[in-house]
């Protein structure tokens, strides 16, 4: 495939608008149903989201995490916390979320500040991973260097038989969720000719209030 080829390819959003009208004063309730929406219409992994951090050199990183709940004091999602997101997280909390559900030519953007949720509420959602999500976690270092993908393995196998299915595999230390407290939202509805809506909230003064941008 050529340059010319990448080009020509393109989509027009046809499926939905988003006027003013449409929207609720309270961007969680917004988000609510748009998520509701994206789960009835079978879109694949609804909860997948971009988390978008800054290193201590100003530079950025992103990558996919798994939304696992949400309510009106933020968004929370689960991962090691001694790892490279985590490590940019203690350096800079100012983290921004994407989530984009192709099925419905829609996207969210959140910007907020990531806080640690405590360590009971890692400890109770841990216990509900699937056993091998949870010897995983233990076996992996996240972002630190490994020789090959047989070091991997045989540390799986290792803590598998230490810890065997049906018994208490312990959380790893560095392990925990964080949750994004939100100071922006931004619903964007993809529309003809590139025309797109963009309705954003943002917290002032004790509320939330709601502007179109241009696309």
């Amino acid at each position: 495939m050529n340059e010319l080829e990448i080009q020509q390819i393109r989509q027009e959003y046809l499926l939905h608008s988003l006027n003013e009208d449409d929207v609720l004063t309270n961007p969680f309730s917004q988000f609510k149903n748009w998520f509701q929406e994206a789960i009835e219409s079978e879109v694949a992994e609804p909860n997948a989201m971009t988390l978008a951090t800054v290193d201590i050199s100003n530079k950025p990183h992103t990558r996919i995490v798994l939304l696992k709940g949400f309510n009106e004091e933020g968004f929370t999602f689960f991962t090691n916390q001694a790892s490279d997101k985590g490590k940019e997280i203690e350096a800079n909390p100012n983290v921004s979320l994407c989530f984009f559900w192709v099925e419905l030519q829609r996207q969210v953007r959140i910007d907020g500040t990531a806080v640690k949720v405590p360590k009971t509420e890692s400890e109770d959602y841990f216990k509900t991973r699937p056993y091998q999500s949870q010897i995983g976690a233990l076996a992996s270092n996240q972002s630190e260097e490994v020789s090959n993908r047989e070091y991997l393995d045989a540390k799986f196998k290792e803590l598998s038989l230490k810890y065997p299915e049906g018994s208490t595999v312990p959380m790893p230390e560095s392990w925990g969720g964080y949750q994004i407290v939100p100071s922006y939202f931004e619903f964007w509805q993809g529309r003809r000719s590139r025309l797109h809506d963009r309705i954003v909230y943002e917290f002032k003064n004790g509320n939330w209030a709601t502007t179109r941008l241009s696309p």
